[in-house]
């Protein structure tokens, strides 16, 4: 099950994401220095790049800052996701009801400059209840180089009103004299035990019933991705009433899932490399696993099964092909090439 899955069964059902229902104030995200930093923004107004792993919080914890910060948080937080403009066509852009008012009357207007008038329109209000706002940039590693480059301008001529927050996977990406601007807010995936702390809460809040073993495995299912944590068990929920372990097997299908990625490391292993293919076919076409989510069950399966070099040569190629898979599209491709190491040994 992907996120996506999560988001689509909430719409079935008409109930709100639980991402959503349950986002936590800012007193309850459970990294500390990250949230004394945020904190310290609240009372300091400053620039934030908010960096970590997808699914860590970025999103959330910024939320709660701004929920704090402002009397109006409906008015004085700005929220854009960079692939809103980055992923979309000039009229899917234009159509959109958030950004049309800044748009009208100009349908010439290349792509670049339409988001370039989005970001200075939404930086040049004054605020409703305070002495700033807060506009957030999301999911901004996909930021080209000559926008950065105006977003650097629109930073300097309305930093007096506005308060600026990136929050990205990749903080290398964003240029010299942005990150210069902005104060560093890392934040780590969070631990398993942290992951079933958040699910044991809001399941008692929702009054669904759970045990130990059930969120559990959610959160290892979820490998450090708070997000599909929360989507994975409110799918369970949803489906089977109760977050157990028979029921995440169930609305998960992780259990014949892993039996294949069993079978794919053993074929790997006796160098029968054309078998590994077909399985990673079959797991990426036919199961529907994404690349990133394939990588990461390799690796869980290999925790159990290895404890000697083979383990630690998978890592040292799981870096390079996450990295692979980020910057092109043949993720069978990359996939077969991490299994590989295994025949050379």
């Amino acid at each position: 099950m992907t996120a996506a899955d999560g988001e689509d069964l909430a719409e079935e059902v008409g109930e709100p994401l639980w991402t959503d229902a349950h986002a936590p104030a800012l007193s309850e995200v459970p990294q500390g220095d990250a949230r004394d930093r945020l904190e310290r923004a609240i009372d300091e107004p400053m620039n934030l790049v908010v960096h970590g792993p997808p699914g860590c919080g970025k999103t959330a914890a910024v939320r709660a800052m701004a929920r704090e910060a402002h009397a109006d948080p409906d008015n004085d937080f700005l929220v854009v996701n960079v692939a809103d403009f980055f992923e979309r066509t000039k009229t899917e852009i234009r159509n959109d009801p958030r950004f049309a008012s800044f748009l009208q009357g100009r349908s010439s207007m290349p792509k670049r400059e339409m988001i370039n008038r989005v970001l200075k329109e939404s930086a040049s209000y004054a605020s409703v209840s305070g002495d700033y706002k807060t506009l957030l940039l999301d999911n901004a590693e996909a930021i080209r180089e000559d926008f950065q480059q105006a977003l650097r301008r629109v930073m300097e001529r309305y930093h007096s009103n506005t308060r600026f927050v990136i929050a990205t996977r990749q903080p290398t990406k964003l240029i010299p004299p942005i990150r210069s601007r902005c104060f560093p807010v890392p934040m780590r995936a969070p631990t398993t035990a942290e992951v079933v702390t958040v699910l044991e809460r809001v399941a008692e809040h929702e009054g669904v019933a759970y045990n130990d073993d059930g969120v559990e495995y959610v959160a290892g299912y979820a490998d450090g991705d708070l997000r599909k944590a929360l989507l994975a068990a409110q799918t369970v929920a949803g489906r089977g009433d109760a977050v157990t372990m028979e029921a995440t097997h169930e609305v998960l299908g992780e259990v014949g899932s892993e039996d294949r990625v069993e079978e794919l490391l053993a074929a790997a292993e006796r160098d029968e490399l054309g078998e590994a293919r077909s399985t990673i076919n079959d797991l990426l076409y036919d199961e529907g696993f994404e690349g990133d989510e394939l990588l990461t069950a390799v690796l869980r399966v290999a925790r159990r099964r290895y404890t000697d070099d083979r383990l630690l040569a998978l890592y040292e190629r799981a870096g390079e092909v996450d990295l692979a898979m980020t910057e092109g599209t043949a993720d069978r491709v990359h996939l077969l090439d991490l299994v590989g190491v295994l025949a050379a040994d």
